[in-house]
């Protein structure tokens, strides 16, 4: 069972990794999307993370109406106000614009799903 724990750890790291480098991947590529270094993308990576467990189900419940009526696009919308609060919170991680916060998300996704694909 502790092996299994550890297994579990080991790999949950292995995800925060990813996912940090798909920020920076992001970062590099998107312009207003900018990150001051490694642990900063750390930092918004866990966030994001967290904010996409918790916050993004709400505001997609919240936000349905408007979503119904744009067939899904108005996700984009939440998935970039998801961003610019955490890039709120996150000393060293900061996204101008709404344009830049949607591309981003989108951007950040396409990334990160690609990379945990390949690595992980």
């Amino acid at each position: 069972m502790r092996h299994l724990v550890l297994q579990n750890s080991g790999l949950h790291l292995i995800h925060w990794l990813v996912s940090t480098l798909a920020v920076l991947l992001t970062a590099w590529l998107v312009p207003g999307f900018y990150v001051s270094g490694f642990f900063s993308a750390l930092a918004a990576a866990v966030i994001i993370a967290i904010a996409n467990t918790v916050i993004w189900p709400v505001l997609i419940v919240l936000t349905l109406p408007i979503n119904v009526v744009t067939l899904g696009l108005f996700t984009f919308v939440v998935n970039g106000a998801v961003i610019k609060m955490c890039a709120a919170l996150i000393p060293g991680f900061e996204v101008r614009g709404w344009l830049s916060a949607i591309v981003g998300a989108l951007f950040l996704s396409l990334i990160g799903t690609f990379l945990h694909f390949v690595l992980v």
